[in-house]
């Protein structure tokens, strides 16, 4: 497996991109990637001191920063390391892309060069969401990838979501719900409401509407919404999150008996934070272009990258793309039918 790593992309380029690779070099065997400024990048490697040829070096002298406009970024910056490190896993250079750059330029980037899967309308970004009860997390499409969606754009982010958690998670038979104001059938946007028809008379595992206060609940393994809603509901959570974490923490040190609670619980508050940490989950894979990338949160230190290097090898070395390419095949009639 060759993975290929934007070295330039996000808040902590290159040092926590380079020190994340060398961490999962560590764990596995594959060659690894990273593309970039050759002396910002062989600079980072040396402060690891790092002396295999595991990781190579592949130069790129521009970046795409996350200002710039991502359409005419990536048509005007060829040599920058995520067009760079796309063009290489599109030309069989790579087997699978990873960045912490720009979304939307990662997006448009994706569709441009690696094109869509032939079905697909609109690619989608698929993210891991935790399950408060303290079940497995579960998987929500969209998470920002498109602001607006059809009804059957919400079919296929079901489908590629199922395909995708069935076969790098290994649950069978995935649960799939729409998040919807309301749990009744009739309820929603004339949107929301055709999609919920498409989904009940797909072949997927669909158990209906599912309403924002039961999203944390663990009630579904593939959480389906546009990805304006997807992305508010990711946000919140973790806005939600770390400010209950902050209250709990400042409660615990309020006086001495409080303390000597703290230090009772203070494993299992530990565990429920890493419910909550994106850099334990790694990465959001791409769904809908014709190879596996995935995309790492724009703040990702070196435990994010290595955790989505790891986490995300399952989407390449399963073929997930191409199962998808097949599925979609069906799916592409049953639209038209509908």
């Amino acid at each position: 497996m060759r993975i290929v790593i934007d070295g330039m992309g996000g808040d902590h380029a290159p040092e926590e991109i380079v020190k994340g690779a060398v961490a999962a070099a560590r764990d596995i065997g594959d060659e690894i990637f990273i593309v970039g400024d050759p002396a910002a990048i062989r600079k980072q490697l040396d402060v690891c001191k790092y002396e295999g040829n595991q990781i190579q070096i592949v130069p790129a002298h521009e970046v795409i920063t996350m200002r710039d406009s991502p359409v005419k970024a990536i048509r005007q910056k060829k040599d920058s390391s995520l067009v760079v490190g796309l063009n290489m896993l599109k030309n069989g250079e790579g087997d699978m892309f990873v960045s912490a750059g720009n979304t939307g330029a990662l997006i448009v980037g994706s569709r441009l060069i690696l094109g869509r899967i032939k079905g697909i309308d609109r690619p989608a970004l698929a993210s891991i969401y935790p399950d408060m009860t303290g079940g497995d997390p579960c998987l929500l499409v969209d998470a920002g990838a498109s602001s607006e969606s059809k009804a059957r754009n919400l079919l296929e982010y079901g489908l590629m979501g199922s395909i995708y958690i069935e076969k790098v998670w290994g649950r069978d038979n995935p649960r799939v719900g729409l998040v919807n104001l309301g749990a009744e059938e009739s309820k929603g946007t004339s949107i929301t409401k055709e999609a919920y028809q498409m989904l009940m008379n797909s072949q997927l595992n669909f158990i209906g509407n599912v309403e924002g206060r039961d999203v944390p609940k663990g009630v579904c393994d593939v959480i389906v919404c546009d990805g304006f809603t997807g992305n508010v509901i990711l946000k919140l959570t973790e806005g939600v999150s770390l400010s209950i974490f902050k209250l709990i923490k400042e409660a615990l040190k309020s006086n001495a008996k409080a303390m000597l609670g703290g230090a009772l619980v203070k494993s299992k508050l530990s565990g429920l934070k890493d419910e909550f940490d994106y850099e334990e989950y790694g990465g959001a894979p791409v769904l809908g272009v014709s190879g596996p990338v995935i995309k790492m949160h724009g703040s990702s230190t070196e435990r994010a990258v290595r955790s989505a290097i790891l986490r995300g090898l399952p989407y390449a070395e399963e073929n997930v793309v191409d199962i998808i390419k097949e599925e979609m095949q069906d799916v592409a009639e049953f639209i038209e039918e509908e």
